[in-house]
């Protein structure tokens, strides 16, 4: 399946099994405590094997044309982990995981696994959104002597901030499906009206701001 389709698919399978929530005119409050028109989960593909195995496919396709020589998959904890595995099996590469932080007790790692000096890593991640916990777990692998090629993704919500994180660290980042596409696809399958898009762009142009002025 080519990666524009294969993005729509996602975008629209996201959308079908309630991964990702539009609401426009009832915004979420994430953790930080941002208004947000806009909540994924995409934990919930775990439980759909069709849908987890279009990702895992489209993870390992992307792998294969982009980064061919890639020597070890990394999942981040926990969202990565599954993704990861399934990847690392359908490549048929070894496949390690990077905590947030080293734990605490035992040989206190924060990289479970055997990651060698130099091998070309692939990390694999749920979901981009200002790109932080993704850019450190890359990091993590590279500090552990890992040759880090890409940061792999599910979706992303385009965040600025995180392009200019990822672009200022020398890693690249790419995602199967974005933003973007899960727009179009939600207004071409009646999950929103015309009259919300400017709504849903203006929370990805500043996020921040957004419901302030209403």
């Amino acid at each position: 399946m080519a990666m524009h389709n294969l993005s729509e698919t996602i975008a629209h399978s996201l959308l079908n099994i309630k991964a990702v929530a539009l609401r426009p005119n009832d915004p979420f409050t994430w953790t930080s405590g941002l208004k947000s028109p806009i909540y994924c989960d995409n934990r919930l593909t775990l439980s759909y094997p069709n849908i987890r195995t279009l990702i895992a496919e489209g993870f390992a396709e992307l792998i294969r044309q982009k980064y061919p020589n890639a020597e070890v998959i990394a999942g981040t904890a926990t969202a990565g982990i599954p993704h990861a595995a399934w990847v690392a099996d359908k490549l048929n590469l070894p496949m390690i995981y990077i905590r947030d932080k080293a734990k605490g007790h035992g040989k206190q790692n924060q990289i479970e696994g055997v990651l060698k000096e130099g091998q070309k890593v692939v990390v694999i991640e749920d979901l981009i959104s200002t790109g932080g916990s993704s850019l450190k777990a890359a990091l993590a692998a590279k500090e552990a002597g890992g040759d880090v090629q890409s940061v792999l993704a599910i979706f992303t919500y385009e965040f600025a901030q995180a392009s200019a994180l990822f672009a200022d660290a020398g890693i690249p980042v790419e995602t199967l499906t974005t933003y973007s596409a899960l727009l179009d696809t939600a207004l071409a399958q009646g999950y929103i009206q015309e009259e919300d898009l400017a709504k849903l762009k203006a929370w990805r142009a500043n996020p921040s701001e957004y419901g302030k002025a209403e």
